[in-house]
């Protein structure tokens, strides 16, 4: 055998001793670090499973409600009403009455009714399907009042001589305690509350028109009374 031949595959062999060795110490230690991460991943596992976890829901029934309740009175329907209301006060000496104190008030009084959604709670708040079901609290008389500025005193006498008591303010808050009353049955018989109802479901389905679901009912509650 040729003798140079044998020299030249020795330094060929040689020169792929350094190639081998690198190669071998990549590949090891490329096991090393799989073998370190891949224990890294189960201790943590193992670290995890020693203390609870929780996990975040978010209570759709509940963000619902914050939404409805953020209106917080929904004020559906307005009845007004004029009314003329007399009014009259006597001066007595014994039995025997010596003056008389008539006020003519002419008013104006408005009556609003609605519902109170801050009497929502969670409860009141369904979902079937993809169908929201709302359910909302009675109707009721939010709020009534005389319109100061469209009422007027539209006649005061003190009768003969004004001997009639000067009572003008006490008379005047009579009449309008008077009218506020007429007016609050008036709007009762108009059926006020009814609606109400009505109108509340239009405005809550308005307002629940971006709420994700396909459909949405509202389910109404019978007046309890129709008294402010």
């Amino acid at each position: 055998m040729n003798s140079s031949k044998i020299s030249d595959y020795s330094q060929t062999s040689f020169k792929l001793i350094p190639f081998i060795t690198k190669s071998g110490i990549s590949i090891i230690c490329t096991i090393g670090l799989f073998s370190l991460l891949q224990t890294s991943h189960n201790i943590l596992e193992r670290w995890k499973n020693l203390f609870p976890h929780t996990t975040n829901e978010v209570d759709t029934s509940r963000l619902i409600v914050q939404k409805i309740q953020a209106v917080s009175e929904l004020t559906t329907t307005v009845f007004v009403m004029d009314a003329v209301v007399p009014t009259s006060s006597n001066r007595r000496v014994g039995d025997w009455v010596i003056g008389e104190t008539n006020l003519l008030y002419l008013a104006r009084g408005e009556v609003r009714a609605g519902i109170d959604l801050s009497k929502m709670d969670d409860d009141d708040i369904t979902v079937d399907g993809n169908t929201l079901i709302i359910t909302l609290p009675s109707p009721e008389i939010l709020d009534s009042k005389i319109d100061v500025n469209q009422s007027q005193v539209y006649d005061y006498n003190r009768g003969f001589l004004n001997l009639g008591p000067d009572v003008a303010p006490d008379l005047q808050t009579q009449a309008q305690r008077v009218t506020l009353k007429r007016v609050i049955e008036s709007a009762c018989e108009a059926d006020i509350l009814n609606q109400a109802n009505q109108r509340a479901i239009l405005t809550i389905n308005q307002l629940m028109a971006h709420s994700g679901y396909d459909s949405v009912k509202i389910n109404t509650t019978p007046a309890k009374n129709c008294q402010s």
